[in-house]
Formats: structure tokens, C-alpha cells, sequence
């Protein structure tokens, strides 16, 4: 695979996460899931899950395993949102390693192939799964993220990599 390949993602979902189709993961043969916490479920540093999330992960449920894996060190704020979604989990995944990713999908028993890595960042969400092979979707943060000026550069970066000009 070209390096470029990398920080493409085979889905980019104009949206936030709640607002993915579920039916359109099964029609790609996804089988499990592993899915980023901060600014894609909830918005960082907050608790309580939005509106439409609980509902969303019941249909995701229903394509098989979901856990959450997230690069967030605080196991008290990851912990509390995985028992609301009734959810495995794992923190401090240091994405884009793909260690914490191969746990996940030991945990689950499904290849990266047949798994989808969901997330709102192309430089370690979308890099860590395509490096293991997973079904890549890239998502709009689901509320205005807290470090936006971050995220900005990393766009700016990745569209210089990918397409030689920084818009």
C-alpha cells in the first residue's frame, strides 16, 4: 500500500458518527467495530452522551462486537462512558500504534478485514486501521472540537502529504 494510502480512509462520512448508516457498514461486510471516544462519540472532556448516540451503538450492536479504544489516559472518564454504552474498552492506545487495535480484535475474534475502525482523526484513527488492514471510516467530530487549532494543522498537513497543496 502507498504511504498516501494510509491517511485515506475508505469511508469519509460527511457527518457526525450518529448519523452513519448502519445498514451501509453491513452491505461492506463489517463484522465488529472499534470505535475512537473523544470528539467522535462524545465530545472531549464531557461524560454525558449526547442525544442519539445510545440509540445509534444499539443498531451498531447489531453488526457484532464494538469496542471502544481511545488514545485518552483517563480510565475513570473512558470507563464511565463505556459502562453507559455497555461497551469493552481500552485507553491510552497511543493511536496510530495498532498494539492496542490487535487487542481489540483478539478481544472480538475477527480479522482487520472484516472490522471497521471508526474515528474523526486521519492522523491517528484512520493511520492506526489502515495500517492493520481495517475498514477505515472517517467522521465529522461530533461537536465542535475543543482543540480545533490542532486539528486545523493536522488537515493542513495531510492535505499537503496527500495532495501537494495545502486547501
Amino acid at each position: 500500500m502507498p504511504w498516501q494510502d494510509l491517511l485515506r480512509p475508505r469511508l469519509t462520512h460527511p457527518g457526525p458518527v450518529t448519523d452513519l448508516d448502519v445498514g451501509f457498514l453491513r452491505s461492506q461486510a463489517v463484522q465488529g467495530i472499534v470505535l475512537d471516544v473523544d470528539d467522535t462519540l462524545v465530545p472531549a472532556h464531557v461524560q454525558v452522551i449526547p442525544p442519539g448516540v445510545v440509540d445509534w451503538m444499539a443498531q451498531l450492536k447489531t453488526l457484532g462486537p464494538v469496542w471502544l479504544v481511545s488514545n485518552n489516559v483517563l480510565v475513570s472518564r473512558i470507563g464511565d462512558i463505556a459502562e453507559q454504552l455497555n461497551c469493552p474498552y481500552i485507553c491510552g492506545a497511543g493511536k496510530p500504534s495498532r498494539r492496542k487495535l490487535r487487542q481489540a480484535l483478539q478481544g472480538m475474534n475477527l480479522p482487520p478485514e472484516r472490522t471497521a475502525m471508526i474515528g474523526d482523526r486521519r492522523l491517528t484513527d484512520i493511520l492506526a486501521g489502515n495500517r492493520l488492514g481495517m475498514y477505515t471510516v472517517l467522521v465529522e467530530p461530533i461537536a465542535a472540537p475543543r482543540w480545533q487549532q490542532l486539528r486545523n494543522l493536522e488537515d493542513w498537513l495531510v492535505n499537503i502529504l496527500l495532495y501537494g497543496n495545502p486547501t
